[in-house]
């Protein structure tokens, strides 16, 4: 797992490409870096990159512009980027500067970010389709605005003003979300550092530790293995895993709890997200078990909708009906399975969906839905599997050996051609899995 990974720069030409084809001829596609956020005074959050603006360039830097002008002579593929400044990366390290731009990430063309003011009316002049993520930058719609009225007030003399502008998003999303295979090659990895990571705290975890405690060694592993967390890790122990963006991480692991680890890696800009629930003592009690086993039946069901053809939808369908009848059958809800499912009674303990598309975004871009219809999976999708069961603490409607029980268990999931593979597979799932790994971790 130590032999690092990139994204080849053909990779991105090849994006971009076929972003330029969808688009057309007479279109420019314009797409700007993300922003440096400040954290506190003059500190900064670590900068990290748009995940569009990634994906077709694997450009690292702030300050920067994409213009993609179809068919132009003179170079299709342009970059606005910082210049170098010896004074500036004394402080903040290196740039690549236009020259190392063009060189190593294979555009046509850079030039300086102070440049664009004079340049970009001269690319949207004679364009007539501009493609832009409207409404996410305000400050730099405003200067898109500008741009475009300079290009206006020369209509009289001969000018062409672009006449429509579309959301980059309806043309980038369904390229993301199909991966190919150098992606899958960078998913794979942030699950493999995922999975050591979620180990290593099953190994960890002991009788009054402290949740913290257990974030900072499944953190460890991902800085290890050159990756960082992908969103806020969740480790909720007792009752606390029964809030779902449970993020405090400050309540103690006590004898006779579970705790829900909910995290994953970043490597490379891809995402991992992988849940697992598990006994600080090693064992499960029977109540604990049960309600685990329930939430595995109902992974099983909704995977085995992970193939191609299949609504996406079926998968949660599936898991909601397997969650349902186990929860009568328990005597945890009441009536008819199919009357319960109809009015969403299980959602007083299944409140969320069972899985969301998963890429260079946590919750990556896609439709879940085309023209109104669950859309069909296709190979090259990939999504979590993440069904769960939650007790409060406070429910007095139900027995008091279910009370403050809260179970997830999540895997990140490959459409193939022939069916599906479980990118996060080799993480210890089942009951009897987890007590097995826990006891050879405590031998």
């Amino acid at each position: 797992m130590n032999k690092p990974l990139s994204m080849p720069s053909r990779a991105h030409a090849r994006r971009r490409k076929q972003l330029m084809r969808m688009a057309g001829d007479d279109a420019i596609l314009v797409l700007p870096a993300a922003k440096e956020a400040v954290r506190s005074r003059d500190t900064h959050y670590p900068y990290r990159q748009d995940s569009d603006f990634w994906y077709l360039t694997g450009f690292p830097e702030a300050e920067a512009v994409l213009v993609l002008v179809p068919g132009r002579a003179h170079g299709e593929t342009l970059l606005f980027c910082r210049e170098r400044d010896p004074e500036r990366e004394g402080w903040d390290g290196p740039r690549a500067g236009p020259e190392g731009a063009v060189e190593a990430f294979g555009l046509d063309d850079a030039y300086p970010i102070t440049d664009l003011d004079d340049i970009l009316p001269g690319l949207l002049e004679g364009r007539s389709r501009v493609y832009y993520h409207f409404g996410r930058d305000a400050e730099f719609d405003l200067k898109l605005i500008g741009w475009l009225n300079r290009v206006r007030a020369m209509m009289r003399h001969g000018a062409q003003p672009p006449h429509e502008f579309l959301e980059l998003g309806h043309l980038l999303d369904e390229l993301r979300l199909f991966k190919d295979r150098d992606e899958i090659r960078l998913m794979q990895r942030a699950a493999d550092i995922s999975v050591a990571a979620h180990q290593a705290v099953m190994r960890a975890v002991r009788p009054g530790i402290a949740e913290y405690e257990l974030q900072a060694e499944l953190e460890r592993v991902f800085r290890m293995h050159d990756a960082q967390p992908a969103y806020s890790s969740i480790i909720g122990a007792g009752s606390n895993a029964c809030v779902l963006h449970y993020v405090a991480n400050n309540g103690t692991a006590r004898d006779g709890d579970l705790v829900l680890v909910d995290a994953g890696a970043e490597y490379r800009g891809y995402a991992a997200d992988i849940t697992r629930t598990f006994p600080v003592s090693g064992r499960f009690s029977r109540e604990q078990r049960t309600l685990h086993d329930l939430v595995g039946r109902a992974q099983a069901a909704a995977l085995a909708q992970a193939q191609p053809g299949v609504a996406y939808e079926a998968g949660h369908d599936a898991a909601v009906a397997t969650l349902t009848e186990g929860l009568l059958q328990l005597g945890l809800l009441k009536g008819r399975l199919e009357k319960n499912i109809a009015e969403g009674s299980y959602k007083r303990f299944y409140r969320h969906k069972t899985g969301h598309w998963i890429g260079l975004d946590v919750h990556d871009v896609g439709e879940y839905r085309l023209d109104g219809e669950s859309r069909l999976l296709e190979p090259g999708m990939v999504f979590t599997i993440e069904p769960g069961l939650y007790v409060s603490p406070d429910d007095t409607s139900v027995a008091a050996k279910w009370r403050g029980i809260g179970i997830r268990t999540e895997d990140d999931v490959l459409v193939t051609r022939d069916g599906h593979k479980v990118l996060t597979d080799k993480l210890a799932r089942s009951a009897d899995e987890i007590e097995a790994f826990m006891a050879q971790g405590q031998g």
